[in-house]
């Protein structure tokens, strides 16, 4: 006899879930990638959500912590919220856990320049290649301008 549809549903997501967590919203669209009517995916998911094994909320929470601790800023970290498919209300409430993102950004900045003096091009990759990180331009410039300081003060 076959299976039914929402049990074939339920049974991917548990398999799905063994692997690494999921949004609700992103473990309905993978079991839908997979085969799954939209209709059964997200019936399995709310029912995944139900039993405990989905919670968005710390999902959210591991996201931001995992990109965080990997040098990622504020607005990367807020697009991997949104593309992994985690509610919009809850993504202020997770990088509210953000914080010494000006520390990270100038730790980053003077690994990128490998404690050589900041100056002219090579400067301005680094913070080029910051801002493409997800840090906002003025988390940058107080970086480059606190690292450009006590660079100064050393000497």
């Amino acid at each position: 006899m076959a299976e039914p549809p929402l049990e074939r549903a339920k049974a991917r997501a548990l398999r799905l879930l063994e692997r690494r967590d999921y949004s609700e919203a992103e473990l309905a669209a993978k079991l839908a990638e997979k085969g799954e009517e939209p209709e059964t995916a997200q019936a399995a998911a709310r029912r995944m959500v139900e039993l405990g094994f989905v919670n968005d909320e710390s999902y959210a929470g591991a996201v931001v912590r995992h990109y965080a601790a990997k040098g990622f800023g504020r607005q990367r970290i807020r697009e991997e919220l949104r593309r992994r498919r985690v509610p919009r209300e809850l993504w202020d409430a997770a990088l509210e856990e953000l914080d010494g993102q000006d520390e990270t950004a100038e730790r980053l900045l003077a690994a990128r320049l490998r404690g050589k003096a900041p100056e002219g091009e090579e400067l301005k990759r680094a913070c080029a290649w910051l801002v493409r990180r997800g840090f906002s331009w003025d988390e940058v410039r107080s970086a480059a301008a606190r690292l450009c300081e006590g660079l100064e003060l050393d000497e």
